[in-house]
């Protein structure tokens, strides 16, 4: 194998970088099979998966998400989306609403995505929408309380429907007695 020399390098970089990308789908194409709904409208873009593994129809989805990194200024929380998302494709793949259980633990910076307009000190974030979107469908939403108390958060601050939890520890193991799971993502 000849070797490169290091002068020659950065003239060579762009045509590995195209070499890697070469017939690979664009970007945007392939997030046209992401849309919203059939459950949230506006909130949770999914794909239709042909040939997925069946999903046993008396089962009950019960899946809790851990949110600590807040949204990007401007951006709604990609965790809360992702909630939106769960409920979106599984309700796509023919699992009734009523047998999804959603729940959300928000902790960390996390929780300035979950005030009111008013009540943030923090760069605004306007997942108010979603927040009740999500809430519609029964979502839980709980903040831990002692993330809040570091970031001088009362529980009047919160979005409505959003609850405060002594702990997000504490949120995740009550969840957990109820049978919900963690999911990963």
């Amino acid at each position: 194998m000849p070797v490169v020399s290091p002068l020659r390098l950065p003239r060579l970089l762009p045509l590995l970088v195209a070499g890697l990308f070469a017939g690979a789908p664009c970007h945007a194409d392939s997030m046209a099979a992401f849309t919203t709904g059939p459950l949230l409208e506006e909130f949770g873009p999914a794909a239709t998966v042909e040939g997925a593994a069946p999903i046993p129809e008396d089962m009950h989805l019960r899946v809790r998400f851990d949110v600590s990194e807040g949204a990007k200024d401007g951006e709604l929380s990609r965790s809360l989306v992702t909630a939106a998302r769960f409920l979106n494709m599984h309700t796509r793949s023919g699992v009734p609403a009523e047998r999804l259980h959603v729940a959300v633990v928000i902790h960390g910076r996390a929780v300035f995505d979950v005030l009111t307009g008013k009540a943030s000190t923090q760069t605004p974030k306007d997942n108010a929408a979603l927040v009740a979107a999500l809430r519609e469908h029964d979502v839980r939403l709980y903040v831990c309380g002692q993330s809040a108390a570091y970031y001088e958060v009362s529980a009047d601050q919160l979005l409505p429907g959003v609850e405060m939890s002594l702990s997000a520890m504490t949120a995740h193991a009550v969840l957990a007695a109820e049978g919900y799971e963690l999911n990963p993502f």
